[in-house]
């Protein structure tokens, strides 16, 4: 196991261990997080490339008594080991498991089509210049895996009329909306803006398997504001969990 830290989330509601020189979650986890909506008793829910766990760990949080299941799969196997650690240190090891699984195999823990749910943060871009560390490497940048492949896997790992979400940068909207046309639909797409003024960088998708119910444009999301303090919008999620459905 590599050398980690002892981290929060969620205003210490959550602990997370991490490495000291690897890959360590950012705010995207987190608001990624407050996305999930109408999850039902027993649903079942995938985190695809979970990393140190933290989506699935404030889900966890958020969820802990709506009696589900989730599952994280991660290819770095050292992650898996600090995410299993996380769980079992917030008393959710009953219901969320880590498995190390790449998922451009066909040996999967879990059957297709089995989740209600399934939630990810990609790698971001196969050009960006790679960091000298192999896990930040790994984490960040596609490897013989495009987006495209990417989608396709979690639209698989979905039950019919299950609920896909993720987060992505901005520029990455046109490859993401042509992976799920006539695949997906009710889709809900949210500008994440760093700070009022600024372009959007990021972008929040839900998406719902087979359905054909139209696109819709969500208000905008600020982050920051021009001095640097969190949005109140933003504390509610990353301070105080507050979700998406409450707060747009």
């Amino acid at each position: 196991m590599p050398e980690y830290t002892n981290d929060y989330l969620l205003n210490h509601k959550v602990k997370i261990f991490q490495p000291v020189n690897g890959y360590r979650a950012s705010t995207d986890a987190v608001i990624l997080s407050a996305l999930p909506e109408k999850i039902r008793p027993q649903d079942r829910i995938l985190d695809v490339g979970s990393g140190t766990g933290a989506i699935s760990l404030c889900l966890a949080h958020r969820l802990q008594q709506y009696d589900v299941q989730i599952h994280g799969f991660e290819l770095q196997s050292e992650l898996v080991e600090l995410a299993n650690l996380s769980a079992q240190a917030n008393n959710f090891s009953h219901f969320l498991q880590y498995h190390n699984v790449d998922i451009r195999s066909n040996k999967l823990p879990e059957k297709a089509n089995s989740f209600q749910h399934v939630i990810t943060n990609p790698p971001y871009s196969e050009a960006d210049m790679k960091s000298p560390n192999p896990s930040k490497s790994l984490a960040h940048n596609f490897a013989a895996f495009n987006l495209n492949n990417w989608l396709q896997f979690c639209l698989k790992m979905l039950a019919p009329f299950g609920y896909l979400y993720m987060i992505n940068r901005a520029e990455a909207l046109p490859q993401i909306l042509s992976s799920l046309y006539g695949k997906a639909g009710e889709i809900n797409i949210i500008p994440l803006y760093s700070k009022e003024q600024q372009n959007a960088k990021r972008v929040l998708i839900s998406a719902r398997k087979n359905s054909k119910t139209p696109a819709i444009i969500k208000p905008k999301f600020i982050i920051h504001q021009n001095y640097g303090t969190y949005t109140w919008q933003a504390e509610q999620i990353l301070r105080h969990g507050k979700t998406f459905a409450v707060l747009i």
